[in-house]
């Protein structure tokens, strides 16, 4: 073979290898590959809570893969995986109010220590006066102007920030809106 035709060869294996769907399989699961590094990491340094925070999310991404009907080996996007550890942080305020109430401080404040680990994966949440300038817009947009819409208005902004703020901050601007 001559070595025109060797460069050809060659430079044709890497277009079919660069547009292969193995490569962008890797660019999907940043997230998911980022929690399965830091796994590794908080086992060398003998970080048990990390660990264990850490499995527990791989689990989950594991039991929203099979939701979804996929294989378990499979790699979620970074949204679904975003989603994943939005809905384990919930979990986390939820279970610090309920052992508040029942006055077990001690397992609330492991449940704080695991969300606070968990957050460190997510992107950073708008802070209230950017949801406000955005709700003002909506709500002129919209023409909504009595406190009986206010349930549309909420939903149409977090329609529109899509996981970029917490729901109870856009509620609380949005009930502020119309005092």
């Amino acid at each position: 073979m001559s070595t025109k035709n060797a460069n050809a060869t060659e430079k044709n294996s890497f277009i079919s290898l660069f547009y292969h769907s193995d490569v962008t399989r890797y660019t999907v699961g940043m997230i998911q590959k980022s929690i399965k590094d830091g796994i590794m990491t908080a086992m060398k340094a003998k970080d048990p809570l990390k660990t264990e925070v850490l499995r527990g999310l791989t689990a989950a991404f594991t039991n929203e893969l099979v939701a979804k009907g996929k294989k378990p080996t499979d790699e979620l996007s970074d949204e679904d995986a975003l989603a994943v550890i939005r809905r384990e942080v919930k979990k986390r305020k939820e279970s610090v109010l309920a052992f508040r109430s029942g006055g077990r401080e001690e397992s609330a404040q492991k449940e704080e220590a695991e969300q606070a680990l968990l957050e460190a994966y997510l992107p950073a949440l708008m802070r209230r006066d950017d949801i406000k300038k955005i709700v003002d817009a909506k709500k002129a947009e919209l023409n909504v102007s009595d406190k009986k819409d206010a349930g549309r208005l909420v939903g149409m902004v977090m329609k529109d920030l899509a996981g970029k703020a917490d729901g109870g901050d856009v509620k609380a601007v949005v009930d502020e809106s119309f005092t």
